[in-house]
């Protein structure tokens, strides 16, 4: 049987970290505020990811969070204040989950706005409900994203929807968000931890290490970074695991692998 290990959060209201198994889930845990990530919740944040990127038990990572909205983004009332540091440190630790080495997924049970679209975005799939929205006002209050968040709104949704979210601020619904590539599933709200159990397991079937080198593989194209000799390397190397023998005997034998990550 699995246990939950908890990782003690800074504050009652600072983000939770659980750890079931081979999946972890982040909470972000300010419902009055819709979620509002606080400068001091980053740290806490990128210290999770930093420990879970070292626990290769872990094989993926679920965003969530408490009340109406999933998150209304980063807490702009700071960003006059620290505009060498904390926007950058935000950009850092959206770089960091689009980075980790767990597959991650957010799971998106309300509305969710300005940074933290691409908080979700970020993560290598979403999984949203009808009746949500989402919206960027980046230039609406008069903010220049950053450049990051940017590069991966183009590469991942394309450039047309991206200047449509960017160039005119204007929300848009749950079936738009599933039509533009933002979501990768959409439900009614009561089947949505139904439909993440079914993604979940559908990750944990996989061989863990060419689930994570093929991760990073695909991230690489999309940023134009693809380099040919880690790709084949890590082809290479997948063909020397125990995991694939034991695909390939499990195939013949016409039963479920058992993968060691090995």
């Amino acid at each position: 049987m699995s246990t939950v290990l908890e990782s003690p959060p800074v504050s009652p209201a600072s983000p939770l970290l659980e750890i079931e198994g081979a999946i972890a889930t982040i909470t972000l845990r300010r419902p009055a505020t819709h979620n509002k990530i606080e400068p001091e919740d980053l740290p806490v944040l990128r210290g999770y990811l930093a420990d879970l990127n070292a626990n290769k038990a872990v094989r993926v990572i679920v965003f969530r969070s408490t009340g109406k909205s999933f998150s209304s983004g980063f807490d702009l009332g700071h960003l006059g204040k620290a505009a060498n540091s904390t926007d950058n440190a935000f950009q850092t630790f959206t770089d960091e989950i689009e980075n980790a080495r767990a597959v991650t997924i957010a799971r998106l049970h309300g509305p969710v706005y300005g940074g933290s679209t691409d908080l979700a975005l970020s993560c290598d799939f979403r999984i949203g409900v009808t009746g949500m929205r989402m919206f960027m006002p980046a230039a609406r209050l008069g903010l220049h994203y950053y450049p990051h968040g940017i590069r991966r709104w183009v590469s991942r949704l394309g450039l047309g929807p991206a200047k449509k979210l960017f160039l005119t601020s204007r929300p848009i619904q749950a079936e738009e968000m599933l039509r533009i590539g933002y979501l990768d599933a959409l439900v009614e709200p009561a089947q949505l931890d139904a439909e993440l159990k079914t993604w979940t397991d559908d990750l944990l079937a996989q061989a863990p290490i060419p689930l994570a080198s093929i991760k990073a593989t695909l991230n690489e194209v999309a940023r134009q970074e693809y380099d040919e000799a880690s790709a084949h390397a890590a082809y290479a190397a997948s063909l020397k695991t125990r995991d694939i023998g034991e695909a390939l005997a499990a195939f013949a034998e016409k039963r479920a692998p058992v993968f060691t990550g090995t």
